[in-house]
């Protein structure tokens, strides 16, 4: 195992450092994505709440490979939808930043029902005394109910984040040169698969266990008392 580290030491690590860039990026996405959804379905408009389900409903049951592949496949190559500019890298940065917004479209719908379960814990007093002082849904949602809804919700975020990490592998499938890509280039060249997958799962043993524990103590840290 070691003999493998030392020879593979700098493309682990930079595919790792892949991995963990798709990871936070595509964390603020569907940080963003998730929050702006969930808002929709819990909003007082019917419309609004149509299209938030809709969009749960759509991309918790496609497969993520397959979103993946169409980013890719569909609106880079097919579509020439470009989200990075030409050169000898274009195919590699294009194909990075729409695992990225794959990633960040996917995870968004379960952020989004993770956090509004969160509004679901928010009484309902809470929201009916921002009204009665003259708040707007929106100045309601965000100074009243969201903050408290996160407060709530940080340890299954926490597994969100842990899973989508793990997801990362499916980057592969287009190019992406993260921990996945490596570990089958790899395999390609060495007799040893099992020592390379036992070196690989512990890189990943690695990233996400910090993480559970993290997310574990915020959340004992800003439990919401009721």
């Amino acid at each position: 195992m070691f003999d493998l580290i030392s020879r593979y030491d700098d493309q682990i690590l930079d595919a790792f450092w892949v991995t963990i860039q798709l990871t936070v990026l595509s964390a603020v996405g569907a940080l963003i994505l998730g929050t702006i959804v969930a808002a929709l379905r819990v909003s007082p408009v019917p419309i609004a709440r149509a299209v938030g389900t809709a969009y749960v409903t759509i991309f918790r049951n496609t497969p993520l490979t397959l979103i993946i592949l169409f980013m890719s496949l569909g609106l880079y190559t097919t579509m020439g939808w470009h989200l990075a500019g030409e050169g000898p890298d274009s195919v590699a940065q294009n194909n990075f930043r729409y695992a990225i917004v794959g990633f960040s479209i996917y995870t968004g719908a379960f952020v989004c029902e993770s956090l509004r379960s969160g509004i679901n814990t928010v009484a309902m007093g809470q929201s009916e005394a921002g009204r009665s002082l003259g708040l707007t849904f929106t100045q309601n949602l965000r100074l009243i109910v969201l903050p408290q809804a996160f407060r709530s919700v940080i340890a299954p975020l926490g597994s969100v984040l842990i899973a989508l990490t793990k997801n990362t592998t499916i980057a592969s499938a287009i190019g992406v040169v993260e921990a996945a890509f490596l570990m089958a280039e790899i395999n390609e060249n060495e007799a040893d698969v099992i020592v390379v997958g036992a070196i690989f799962a512990l890189g990943f043993v690695i990233l996400t266990l910090p993480t559970g524990l993290l997310f574990g103590w915020l959340a004992k840290r800003f439990e919401v008392a009721r």
